[in-house]
Parts: C-alpha cells; structure tokens; sequence
C-alpha cells in the first residue's frame, strides 16, 4: 500500500468554529467630538491671548549743549591732524515737549556719535537710547542706530525698546531746527518717533 501523505487541504473544522475574541466597530466614540471641541477651544483661547501689535507716534525735540559748562554732549576722542574722521563724542541731552529750553523734561538721551565718513559733507554714525522720565511712557526707552548729517532731516532705525517698548521697532524722523552760538552751541532737533510694539 504506498504512503498517503498527512496534510490535509481543508483546514480542521475547530478553526472555523473558533469564536473571535476582537470586535471592530464603526461607531464613532463618544468622547471624540467633546475631545475635538476641547482642543479647538484650548487653540481660541490661545490666539485670542496673543498681545497685538500696535504703533505709536512720539513727537518731540531733542535740546543739545555742545562746549560751555552746561555742555551735554562733549568730544572725547579727537584724530590727529585737521582731519575730524575718527573723531567720537558721547552725550547726555535732554528730550523736551518742545523747542523752548524752558519747556518741560520729558526724556534724556544716552549716545554716541562717531564721525564715520571722509567724504563730504560729514557724516556721522548715531547710536543713542531714547530714555523717558515722565508721563506714560516714564521708564521705557527705544535704541536707534543711523546715520547723521548735520542740516539734512535723517531718517533712523529702531533697533529694540525696553518697558512698554519692549521688542520695539519702527524709524525715527528728525531735522535741525536751530542752531544758536559758536563756542557754546545750542541745538535743537525735531524727532517724530514711528514705534511698532506690543
């Protein structure tokens, strides 16, 4: 009698009748949509906590005492020779409602000016913080880095703030408005102040 082999070509019946312990439902979950809507909420809130962006327009004037003995701006590094390149000059000038010297305080400056250009006319590279001591904006300040030509009205960048100018940018306008004296200069800018914040 040959050999018959032992496979078989149907599976065993137990195989079939096994009962499946997994069941698949197509049923959506309760809880998903209460979890949906839970997120969305939670991403509204987010956004509507966002600090917006607003911008503010500061005018005033810049008074500065160059020589004398109320001097607010002095040289402290004069280049050999006649040439005044390289020449650099740190202030501490006072920033006033208006253009009268008897109007009222509203800031200081701290800067430093460096005469970066020999070419002509003479330019200078202006890096100064606005500082302010009074009113709303009391103990905030702006930093500005720019380019200045004396007689021409310069348009400068705002770099940063701090206070409520905190992460400030935006530009500044000035332009010379008078100029009294010769040994003892006193001058006085004008400045709108363009401030893009928070």
């Amino acid at each position: 009698m040959p050999n018959t082999p032992l496979v078989s070509l149907h599976p065993p019946t137990y195989l079939l009748s096994t009962p499946c312990c997994i069941s698949f439902s197509m049923a959506p979950s309760p809880s998903l949509p209460l979890l949906l809507l839970f997120l969305f909420a939670a991403v509204a809130t987010a956004s509507s906590d966002e600090p917006k962006e607003k911008m503010t327009h500061l005018h005033f004037y810049f008074h500065v005492y160059y020589g004398g003995p109320n001097a607010t701006t002095v040289t402290v590094v004069s280049p050999p020779g006649s040439s005044t390149f390289g020449s650099i000059a740190v202030g501490n000038n006072m920033l006033k409602e208006g253009p009268e010297s008897s109007s009222m305080l509203v800031g200081r400056t701290y800067d430093l000016t460096v005469q970066a250009s020999i070419e002509s006319p003479s330019a200078y590279l202006y890096m100064l913080n606005f500082v302010f001591t009074s009113g709303e904006y009391n103990g905030s300040s702006i930093s500005i880095v720019g380019k200045e030509v004396v007689g021409e009205t310069m348009e400068r960048t705002i770099v940063g703030g701090t206070g409520k100018f905190r992460m400030a940018w935006g530009y500044t306008i000035s332009r010379l408005i008078s100029s009294t004296g010769t040994t003892e200069l006193f001058l006085v800018y004008e400045h709108d102040a363009y401030i893009y914040h928070y």
